[in-house]
């Protein structure tokens, strides 16, 4: 049986409603890792779980029907970056939550559309402007007043944080540019195997049962969050473009602070406050910039 590849669509509505059920899943996925560690499971392991409860999951739901046309990629070599990509973010992230509060790490990860703004220039050769390049400086500062180095509040976690924005851009540009390619399945299944693949040595090494209740929970929540979240996210890119759900991403910080706050007891601090929101109004500027040149050019309109 074939896998149907649904084709690109222009249901914006739709594709925002389940971003945001994308971003509250993975705000989960970041509460799940972060109660894990504080029963004593090493991140590594956590790691595992995260991929290769999805890959169980994704497996049993496809592969009774669609078998071979599962495994089947038009662009395997974007499969495996991509796969590679959303690796090295989850590394990166669900380390850093170990350390740091969610919020903290949050609006970290919110560099992400000011990394994916920059690296258009040499990926896919766009051209930025002068505002554009401000508004990315601007965010940059934004993460300094955040993070606070060289002082006492500094942690070296937090550049963990940056590295797993710079895969974020990654995977996101390499996600939508699979849409319309390989249907949201097979990018699930190689995403997950991929990652349980390469992950399964280190996860073994050594490993820990959970002990309490919630810990089995967040044991296998983990992994359900996060195949539901990648499945939304995917289906949400193919019926909206990213520039349309870029502004979305911001609204995890309001999971990210409920969840910091009523979960782990950890209030926001007063510099999150402050430098937060310098790192949101940016990356909304440069959204806001990107639609204003995607119109017919102009003298007006037009970048200098």
């Amino acid at each position: 049986m074939s896998s149907a590849i649904a084709p690109i669509e222009e249901r914006r509505l739709l594709g925002i409603g389940l971003v945001l059920g994308a971003y509250f899943l993975f705000t989960a996925i970041d509460s799940s890792s972060k109660w894990l560690g504080l029963a004593g499971l090493p991140v590594m392991q956590i790691v595992f779980l995260r991929y290769a409860i999805h890959l169980g999951i994704v497996s049993a739901v496809y592969l009774p029907t669609q078998r071979q046309a599962l495994l089947r990629s038009g662009n395997m070599k974007l499969e495996v970056l991509r796969a590679i990509a959303l690796l090295g973010s989850s590394l990166c992230n669900l380390t850093a939550v170990q350390y740091l509060p969610l919020t903290v790490t949050g609006s970290i990860a919110f560099t992400m559309p000011l990394i994916l703004c920059a690296l258009s220039v040499p990926l896919l050769g766009e051209h930025v402007g002068w505002r554009r390049w401000t508004a990315i400086g601007v965010g940059f500062i934004g993460i300094l007043i955040i993070v606070r180095p060289g002082t006492d509040a500094f942690h070296p976690a937090a550049l963990l944080c940056l590295a797993g924005a710079f895969f974020s851009a990654f995977y996101f540009l390499l996600t939508r540019r699979l849409a319309g390619v390989d249907s949201t399945a097979t990018q699930q299944f190689y995403g997950a195997i991929i990652a349980t693949i390469a992950l399964t040595p280190f996860a073994f090494a050594n490993w820990t049962w959970p002990q309490r209740p919630a810990d089995w929970v967040a044991f296998f929540g983990i992994g359900i969050a996060g195949y539901l979240a990648h499945q939304l996210s995917t289906i949400a890119h193919r019926l909206a473009p990213a520039s349309a759900l870029a502004p979305f991403a911001y609204f995890q910080i309001i999971f990210l602070a409920g969840s910091s706050w009523l979960v782990f007891g950890q209030a926001p601090d007063f510099w999150l406050y402050i430098g937060a929101p310098i790192v949101i109004a940016s990356g909304l500027y440069i959204w806001l910039r990107e639609r204003e040149l995607s119109r017919p050019v102009t003298p007006i309109a037009e970048e200098r």
